[in-house]
């Protein structure tokens, strides 16, 4: 194995590691000897990959985010743009134990932009390109004329906006709040806006 497989499997499994414990036990209370011991590798291994928690913090959440999308992309080009935007839709929400950790480094986040600007703009720049990754998508279905021509911007906005609410009320185990009703009421505005029907796709 080549040094730079090496570091980049290295980083891999720090980065695994370290949304696994924030995930766990929240940013606030981890330490870097946590993460290192989850990850299997040296202290010192992992400060030479990440000098601070905050830029573990960072890339951790970007590592989820990036591991996610390339899933749900994996055969955009062959797959209906329909399949493809519901995939998004799913894991947009907290829809098995990945997700679930997933939501809950979102949520640690959420708290800590409240209290520090640099997370802010971090926070402010994944919406971004949660926005982007939706409108990609609905642009792709538009442009191979699967679906009516719509407001990219304002659906996408839409859903991530509906998307947050239901995901909140799931990981809260709120009872008048299903994972089915949630994709359910989602897709209804997605269906409206682009001529689809209404049944939520599947593979």
């Amino acid at each position: 194995m080549s040094t730079k497989v090496r570091t980049a499997d290295t980083r891999e499994r720090i980065l695994t590691a370290a949304c696994e414990v924030i995930a766990d036990i929240g940013f606030e209370k981890i330490r870097m000897r946590m993460v290192a011991e989850r990850a299997g590798v040296s202290t010192a291994l992992l400060h030479y990959h990440f000098d601070t928690r905050e830029k573990l913090f960072t890339e951790a959440m970007t590592h989820s985010f990036a591991n996610t999308a390339v899933d749900v992309e994996r055969d955009a080009e062959t797959a209906p743009a329909a399949v493809i935007l519901a995939r998004i839709v799913r894991n947009l929400l907290p829809t098995d134990p990945q997700l679930h950790q997933d939501w809950r480094l979102w949520q640690e986040l959420w708290v800590r932009a409240l209290r520090d600007e640099t997370t802010r703009v971090f926070a402010v720049d994944l919406y971004a390109q949660l926005h982007a990754w939706v409108g990609d998508a609905v642009r792709r279905g538009i442009a191979s004329g699967e679906f009516t021509p719509t407001d990219v911007d304002d659906l996408s906005t839409l859903v991530l906006s509906l998307s947050d609410g239901y995901g909140i009320r799931l990981m809260l185990r709120d009872p008048t709040v299903t994972l089915d009703a949630a994709l359910a009421a989602i897709w209804r505005h997605v269906s409206t806006a682009l001529g689809l029907p209404e049944a939520v796709p599947t593979e």
